[in-house]
């Protein structure tokens, strides 16, 4: 395809769309009827006695990559319920005067490649050029199953339990950061920084599919929640909130990604609040906790217990520099400071 011209507003062409849905979209035995021209839904076989585990999420805060963000991001979702993501659903809202054909087709790739890897259908949504919009957006919805015996509810919490974070802090943050910030990264530092630090979105990456399939492989997990916008700080708000359980977190013990830590304090953000993806929180009793931290290292996934569930009742204290205060909360995300 070279064909440069914009796309005109409204529905991709016909024979374009024909051939993207050909190209990049899966069929499995599970998928009873697919995307297809004058075909608007998707039809998907019973999945027995299993439960169907849904989820919905956009990706706005980034356009480069934008397709492999949408499939990653709502796969965590489910898998942090204890579920395997099976198929993906997507709107795409391409700008008007700026969509080409090799654009698109460049975002269904990446949607495909990610569903590809982790082996999950993409099997329908909606595409369309609309007005508003001045980058392209991607709303995603992930559906996955799970046995009852293995659900995860994040309400699952119980006092005593250590709390877990695999990888670090800000994955996605940094990432972000540097493809927003390229140029003034470069001039202070180098442009290989830069491009290291995009690249962390894929190393160590901002899926925690794996990381919550180990740890529900060695011990009984009472909650899973991967912080997203918000950072950190939000992400175990939102577990205590979940569970009704007081957290206690120690700083010190909180793995930082070094990349991150630079760019944060370069742009003036707390690094508490910058948006995390790619790291998961697993709340797990104490008498399992080291063995899960264990076999994620030996996997290859970096982990550390930062804290502990002390007690009913919401709300988060964070030991720093021998000092008991209440975790920031941050009303909005840190990175949209320099966005």
């Amino acid at each position: 395809m070279t064909d440069q011209k914009f796309l005109a507003t409204g529905k991709l062409p016909m024979n374009i769309l024909d051939e993207l849905i050909a190209r990049y979209t899966h069929r499995d035995k599970s998928v009873i009827i697919g995307s297809g021209i004058g075909i608007d839904a998707t039809v998907l076989a019973p999945v027995g006695e299993q439960c169907l585990v849904a989820k919905s999420d956009p990706i706005t805060f980034v356009a480069e990559d934008i397709g492999d963000y949408a499939v990653q991001i709502n796969a965590n979702d489910i898998a942090c319920l204890g579920g395997k993501p099976r198929w993906f659903l997507v709107t795409l809202l391409l700008p008007e005067n700026k969509t080409t054909v090799e654009s698109v087709e460049m975002i269904f790739r990446q949607m495909s490649d990610a569903c590809h890897k982790m082996g999950i259908a993409l099997c329908g949504g909606h595409t369309e050029i609309t007005a508003g919009v001045d980058r392209p957006l991607v709303i995603g919805q992930m559906l996955g199953t799970v046995a009852p015996e293995n659900l995860i509810n994040p309400s699952g919490i119980q006092s005593g339990d250590d709390i877990i974070l695999t990888k670090g802090i800000a994955i996605e943050g940094a990432s972000i950061i540097a493809r927003e910030k390229k140029q003034e990264i470069g001039e202070n530092f180098s442009i290989e920084l830069a491009e290291q630090c995009k690249q962390l979105i894929y190393d160590p990456g901002i899926s925690v599919v794996r990381d919550a399939q180990i740890a529900c492989e060695v011990a009984p997990i009472h909650a899973l929640h991967d912080p997203t916008e918000g950072g950190l700080s939000t992400g175990l708000y939102e577990l205590s909130r979940a569970s009704n359980m007081k957290l206690w977190i120690e700083f010190d013990k909180i793995p930082i990604i070094p990349e991150s830590k630079l760019l944060c304090e370069v742009f003036g953000l707390d690094i508490l609040g910058v948006i995390a993806s790619g790291a998961l929180l697993i709340a797990v009793s104490s008498h399992y906790s080291q063995e899960v931290v264990e076999k994620l290292g030996q996997a290859g996934i970096a982990a550390a217990i930062i804290g502990k569930a002390i007690s009913k009742g919401a709300g988060v204290k964070l030991k720093l520099d021998n000092t008991e205060i209440e975790m920031p909360v941050f009303s909005r995300d840190e990175i949209i400071k320099i966005l």
